[in-house]
């Protein structure tokens, strides 16, 4: 990708490496030394039985991790902060065309595990956007993965994912995210699986529309980087995953969609650039 003159986002926090714990430090407070005092001597409770309990309870909090700015000499988190930077200019764009103001999500950075809104985040799970925080949370040796498990290298690769979740961001600034959450109450597992799968190939189609608009403002895709998207995509669809962990396919379970489905929706977007070509909820076929 030619990203060389492409700024980078002021949206990246860094969690690698970091964590809570420690009076005054953003951890265990006084207070709760103090209960675990009171609880001993009352009720004969073992004070490091409550002090593990609120250790263990501080350490899932959000408060708790601190978090900085990724280092200079950081290629790879250089190239993640172009690239959100890049999705930041597209849909500003985007949305003042529709007569609306962009709001910018943050992006995390973090190794394992880390506390969000949305419950823990684990690198096992992959890449992902918590509408509580408007935050985009990535371990960034799921792009090893993607290579070497998915077998889908190249940066273009790469930043579909970021352009992927940032999609995310989006239906939940258009309000779409919100109507799919109410449809899912009360209704069946084949429902909400439905509704999931044509929510995720709505934000791959608008990753596609980043890609289309951010090449032809600044050409940053070079020969054969489309091919690479398609790749990653086609990569982590429903029927190809489950075909190498379980052996056998189960559509009723799907709730990303087929490789096939979500190679089609990204080169609609990415064919179009535009918005009104990724309604994927009034589409009869996906």
């Amino acid at each position: 990708m030619r990203l060389d003159d492409q700024d980078e986002s002021s949206n990246v926090e860094d969690r690698r490496g970091s964590g809570g714990g420690g009076i005054g430090r953003g951890g265990m407070g006084l207070g709760t030394i103090v209960i675990a005092i009171a609880a001993s001597y009352f009720f004969g409770i073992d004070p490091s039985v409550i002090l593990g309990l609120a250790s263990n309870i501080e350490s899932q909090s959000p408060q708790s991790v601190t978090a900085r700015k990724p280092p200079a000499d950081d290629p790879m988190a250089r190239f993640v902060a172009k690239v959100l930077a890049s999705t930041e200019t597209t849909w500003e764009q985007a949305f003042r065309e529709g007569g609306s103001r962009y709001q910018q999500p943050k992006l995390v950075l973090f190794s394992g595990a880390t506390p969000t809104p949305c419950g823990t985040g684990q690198s096992a799970r992959g890449p992902f956007y918590c509408p509580a925080d408007q935050k985009i949370y990535i371990d960034l040796s799921f792009y090893r993965d993607l290579k070497e498990r998915f077998h889908a290298p190249g940066e273009f690769a790469q930043a579909y994912v970021i352009a992927h979740e940032v999609g995310h961001h989006v239906q939940n600034l258009l309000g779409i995210s919100d109507k799919v959450h109410k449809a899912r109450q009360g209704a069946s597992r084949a429902k909400v699986n439905t509704l999931s799968v044509r929510i995720e190939l709505q934000a791959d189609c608008f990753a596609g529309v980043w890609g289309h608009r951010a090449d032809t403002l600044k050409h940053i895709i070079e020969p054969g980087e489309i091919e690479q998207a398609l790749n990653a995509a086609s990569a982590i669809g429903d029927d190809r995953l489950q075909q190498q962990s379980q052996g056998r396919i189960v559509p009723e379970s799907f709730t990303h969609g087929t490789s096939a489905q979500r190679v089609r929706w990204f080169k609609r977007g990415m064919d179009s650039g535009d918005l009104r070509q990724c309604d994927t909820f009034k589409a009869t076929a996906l």
